[in-house]
């Protein structure tokens, strides 16, 4: 009985409950200004707090809005700088290149010893 009832539609794919009677929170739009002058908009919930700051889905710069919060926002977001801290960075913060010159001489003696070869003079 139940293989007949679902014979013929798409499980998954599609709703069977109707949108009849159904109620949408109440919902507000926010707009985003880029650096380049291209102003987006985030739909967020009527009672939501929007974030001063936000990136565009279609070409991921980041927008800021057009308030006093979103020029704060700006100005902290310029002050940090735009480079990332890659693990190099984070490295050299902890050790100096000599002590990491010795740790690579120590541990390229350590794997030569495993492998049985001579090390290069």
């Amino acid at each position: 009985m139940a293989d007949r009832t679902l014979r013929g539609s798409r499980i998954g794919s599609t709703s069977l409950q109707g949108e009849a009677g159904v109620e949408l929170s109440p919902r507000r739009s926010v707009e985003y200004l880029t650096d380049s002058g291209k102003r987006f908009t985030v739909v967020f919930d009527a009672d939501a707090e929007p974030p001063p700051e936000w990136a565009d889905q279609r070409t991921g710069e980041i927008g800021f809005l057009d308030d006093e919060a979103g020029q704060a926002a700006r100005e902290e977001f310029e002050g940090k700088g735009t480079t990332q801290r890659t693990p190099w960075d984070m490295l050299i913060e902890r050790r100096s290149r000599e002590e990491l010159e010795e740790l690579l001489d120590e541990r390229l003696k350590l794997l030569r010893a495993r492998r049985g070869s001579a090390e290069p003079e």
